[in-house]
């Protein structure tokens, strides 16, 4: 694939993650409701941009994909903004490296990886940073099973718009 293609494909599929992310901004949804529904989108995102485009311009959308949370005030604080990056890069590597078995085991793979690792990343980072229980209860909740459901969707609907496209 040419790079211009390369180049084409992760923009589009950068604007459409940042506009999925925005979502819960132009559409009036319970936070808990918008979390399964935009996270499924931007995982789904992620993986279609793995590949679709390859490697590299996928790590692109999964580091500039935290960062866009935090202006949008989604990340309490900007030392989470690493973490969740991280996360989503082990979910992008470990499905291409397991996707060769096939996309249901790649899914799986990839979602229990990211899911343990930002629980623990998170785990780990909550017991240097002072903030109030509510906070850190409702943080760890969302880098708990909510990552699992979230995950797996995202896997489940990228595998529908892969075959779908050229």
């Amino acid at each position: 694939m040419s790079d211009n293609r390369i180049i084409t494909r992760t923009a589009i599929l950068l604007a459409l993650t940042l506009l999925f992310q925005s979502l819960r901004f132009l559409i009036p949804l319970p936070p808990f409701l918008s979390t399964f529904i935009i996270g499924s989108l931007v995982n789904s995102s992620l993986l279609i941009a793995a590949e679709k485009a390859g490697l590299w311009p996928a790590l692109v959308i999964a580091a500039v994909t935290p960062l866009v949370a935090y202006f949008q005030m989604l990340l309490p604080l900007p030392v989470f903004i690493l973490p969740v990056a991280l996360g989503n890069a082990v979910y992008i590597c470990l499905f291409l490296f397991s996707c060769k078995w096939g996309h249901i085991p790649g899914t799986v793979l990839a979602t229990v990886g990211k899911t343990g690792f930002l629980y623990l990343a998170f785990t780990w980072l909550l017991t240097f940073i002072a903030i109030p229980s509510q906070l850190a209860a409702g943080i760890m909740l969302a880098m708990s099973w909510p990552q699992l459901v979230t995950g797996s969707l995202g896997g489940l609907l990228a595998s529908l718009v892969v075959k779908r496209i050229r």
